[in-house]
């Protein structure tokens, strides 16, 4: 699959955008699993323009992570062109538009999903920020608001006709937000449309390597993109490619996959500080499949997220992986 000149190789997988997840260093743990793209977190359009430290933050880009897309977001067209522009010189491979966060904070004033509602202005937004750099631009949205009201199969023309390189459609409506199930049928009506010539990729519920294995057989999309299941997992890239590319599974040990949330925890604080580099990891400590199902867990669970220093958390790993672990 390819977005402009950037070659993703066959039938690619891609670390979704997530706020307050996908930073630097998990992106590049993805990469070094698989992931065969990354995404930033989610970049306001107005607070790039404002110069916002916290923000200006998520523009960099690693060597090693690449090919890597920074996706923006924002209500007004010329606010959108301007911070485009700002982001191109972050040097991304790719610059994605996000018309798909269903947060209330987000769609709720005119942004991300909220555009669903105005899609007049999302064409011209798409067109501004299009004709505003020199490097493949894409989007990433729902199937529409609501269920009465998804569009985008009719949408994804429209986007095209904008100029975007690539569509990816999470199978949800915005009035669904995270819940029910992604309707991948209407993912593959997308693909489908013959006269729609861009790459499709479709995200939603990807969680093991069968899921994904079937994206691509039974939907026929370009690409697919992980998101929620690679919170505290980095590792499921590398099971999914493994299963793409025909090979037994040969999943990491509890001690590798541990080294891994170990590297995450270090670099989190290197990169903030102590207290809220480990406040920022807690998000994937608490997710992490490395915990689920271990019997009389819940009190040292408490107790590991609610460590707010590095000597007290590294303790309390060192019990779970040497004490814990190895009698799964």
């Amino acid at each position: 699959m390819r977005i402009g000149d950037v070659d993703l190789g066959d039938r690619p997988i891609a670390l979704a955008p997530m706020e307050d997840v996908t930073d630097a260093s998990f992106r590049l743990i993805c990469k070094e699993m698989g992931a065969d793209m990354t995404y930033t977190e989610f970049v306001s359009a107005d607070a790039l323009i404002r110069n916002i430290a916290a923000t200006t933050r998520k523009l960099t880009i690693a060597p090693g992570e690449r090919p890597t897309a920074i996706q923006i977001y924002g209500r007004e067209p010329g606010p959108m062109a301007e911070a485009a522009r700002m982001a191109r010189e972050a040097g991304p491979d790719i610059l994605d538009i996000n018309f798909g966060c269903p947060v209330k904070k987000v769609a709720g004033k005119g942004a991300g999903a909220g555009l669903l509602r105005d899609i007049p202005k999302m064409l011209e937004i798409t067109r501004a920020v299009v004709d505003a750099v020199d490097i493949p631009v894409t989007v990433k949205t729902r199937l529409g608001w609501d269920h009465d009201s998804r569009i985008i199969v009719t949408l994804a023309e429209q986007l095209q006709d904008c100029g975007i390189a690539a569509l990816t459609v999470h199978g949800r409506t915005r009035s669904q937000l995270y819940t029910g199930r992604a309707d991948w049928e209407m993912i593959a009506r997308v693909k489908e449309n013959p006269r729609l010539h861009i790459p499709v990729i479709g995200n939603g519920d990807l969680c093991t390597p069968a899921q994904v294995v079937e994206a691509f057989d039974r939907y026929g999309v370009d690409g697919v993109m992980v998101g929620r299941a690679s919170i505290g997992a980095p590792w499921v890239f590398r099971d999914m490619r493994r299963a793409l590319d025909g090979l037994e599974p040969a999943p990491l040990t509890a001690t590798e996959r541990m080294a891994l949330l170990r590297r995450q925890i270090h670099e989190s604080v290197e990169r903030i500080d102590e207290y809220r580099g480990i406040l920022h990891i807690r998000r994937h400590l608490a997710a992490s499949p490395l915990f689920k199902g271990i019997p009389d867990f819940r009190q040292t669970r408490i107790e590991m997220l609610r460590a707010d220093t590095l000597e007290a958390l590294e303790a309390i790993l060192d019990h779970i992986e040497h004490d814990i672990l190895p009698a799964q």
